[in-house]
């Protein structure tokens, strides 16, 4: 899949990062310090596989060493909050060899930034597999913002433009300072260069992608600029990069997934609405009876309205407008699956699935009321085999005694009662012997239930269907 990935940022001492350590980093060096006096190292960082300093004509060659770049770069500049260096991030693509990713990122360096002046210290970088089993080719370049002077000294970044009258002499303030403005000695960045080289950068990979004929294609655009409703990721960076891969969830890592998320319901939801939009025409050319009503134009006035209405809230507009395009779309795609047009088909429709959920459930109460009946039966059953040795109990001999048996009938009084009403109604029900069919009533229980199960599975979609076409009447109603 091609990838589009041009990141570029300031290496500031004000954010306390320093231009040996960012050198450091990506090409997986040790790096003395000398500014702070201090060690960089990141020999054991694995995935950089090509680092190299590219010099433009006039650049000293002692440049070609990291370290004495960088610590040059350190050492010129002495502001505490000084501007060291711009950090270029671009994605390669999976679809050339790392050979022609490699001599790509070369030409671009060398066409676009050394031409013009910078000196760029390359690293590509092939880490290993992201999540999901996609490698993430890259690679970074990092060129000074002090330019160099002809002579391979270094340039200013800024040169004053003082304000004149006109007269032609210079202007001082309210505190007798003249005035002037600070103007940068380079166009390395104005956002228009930046731009520019986000194109080149594009052109150059599909110039490669049509070489080799293939058919996808990178675009540099954002994605406002390309009329696209998504939205962009943030820039992780190679510290987010490193806990998301240890199973650290970070907050940029989770921004990223509610992204990426919310992108694929938007691309999902642009989608629905282009074959609704499909299905909306096709019911058009359907329908050519005048006095046949289009529902489908009926659901999009009732939309339009729910949408009117929502403008008129102080707040939840957006939220509203969101629901009522789920609505919309809910209510037309079940139409369209079911091939309903016109306002007699809903008619007949809905009095079809309404008959289906009568029929079922008149099944359901029917074998409601067959469970009920088996599980007294077993339960009588049951109880009158638990309590008939109580009862037989009470023949014995040695309760033939009218004082002896009136004294066992008052110790299990309860237990006798039990028993003689069970007993009643398994006569009242035809079963006047000791014989009960239990296994069989046991084997119809578990059958009945299973079965009503499955209705009742059956029953909840068809409730649900149901609702959802009340839903669909209540919207044309309010339409017509």
């Amino acid at each position: 899949m091609a990838l589009y990935h041009f990141h570029v940022t300031q290496i500031k001492r004000s954010e306390g990062r320093t231009a040996v350590a960012s050198a450091a980093y990506r090409a997986g060096e040790k790096l003395h310090n000398r500014w702070y006096g201090e060690t960089h190292d990141y020999t054991k960082k694995g995935g950089v596989i090509l680092k190299e300093i590219i010099l433009p004509e006039h650049a000293p060659v002692r440049f070609s060493d990291r370290s004495t770049l960088w610590n040059e770069v350190e050492q010129v500049e002495k502001r505490y909050d000084a501007q060291l260096a711009y950090s270029f991030d671009m994605a390669l693509q999976n679809e050339f060899s790392m050979e022609e990713n490699i001599a790509l990122a070369r030409e671009f360096v060398r066409k676009y930034f050394v031409s013009d002046g910078m000196i760029a210290d390359i690293a590509i970088h092939q880490p290993d597999k992201e999540e999901g089993g996609i490698p993430n080719p890259h690679f970074h370049v990092l060129v000074p913002i002090r330019p160099l002077n002809a002579d391979g000294t270094w340039g200013a970044k800024q040169h004053r433009v003082y304000h004149l009258d006109e007269n032609g002499n210079r202007i001082k303030n309210e505190k007798g300072q003249w005035e002037f403005d600070s103007v940068a000695t380079t166009n390395w960045g104005n956002p228009e260069t930046l731009d520019k080289w986000r194109e080149a950068w594009a052109d150059m990979v599909n110039e490669k992608f049509e070489e080799k004929g293939l058919d996808c294609r990178i675009d540099h655009r954002s994605y406002v600029d390309r009329g696209l409703d998504l939205i962009p990721t943030v820039h992780e960076g190679p510290h987010v990069r490193k806990m998301e891969k240890k199973g650290i969830r970070t907050e940029k890592g989770e921004l990223n997934r509610w992204i990426k998320t919310t992108n694929r319901m938007i691309r999902s939801l642009q989608a629905t609405i282009a074959a609704l939009k499909e299905w909306i025409q096709e019911a058009k050319e359907i329908l050519k009876e005048p006095q046949e009503i289009n529902l489908a134009q009926l659901l999009s006035e009732c939309h339009s309205m729910r949408n009117r209405t929502a403008m008129t809230y102080a707040r939840g507009k957006t939220k509203a407008k969101k629901n009522n395009l789920k609505r919309f779309m809910e209510e037309c795609n079940y139409l369209k699956e079911r091939g309903v047009f016109t306002l007699g088909d809903f008619e007949n429709h809905i009095s079809s699935v309404d008959q289906k959920m009568q029929v079922k459930k008149s099944s359901m109460n029917a074998k409601q009321k067959r469970l009920k009946k088996l599980q007294q039966l077993m339960e009588d059953a049951t109880t009158y085999k638990e309590l008939k040795p109580v009862c037989d109990e009470m023949k014995k001999e040695k309760y033939h005694f009218a004082r002896s048996r009136e004294k066992y009938k008052v110790e299990h009084e309860s237990e006798l009662r039990r028993f003689y009403m069970v007993k009643r109604r398994l006569k009242e029900k035809g079963f006047e012997k000791e014989f009960f069919p239990l296994s069989a009533w046991q084997k119809e229980f578990f059958e009945l239930s299973a079965q009503r199960e499955e209705e009742y599975q059956e029953y909840k979609v068809m409730k649900k269907e149901i609702l959802l076409l009340y839903q669909i009447k209540g919207d044309v109603d309010r339409a017509m």
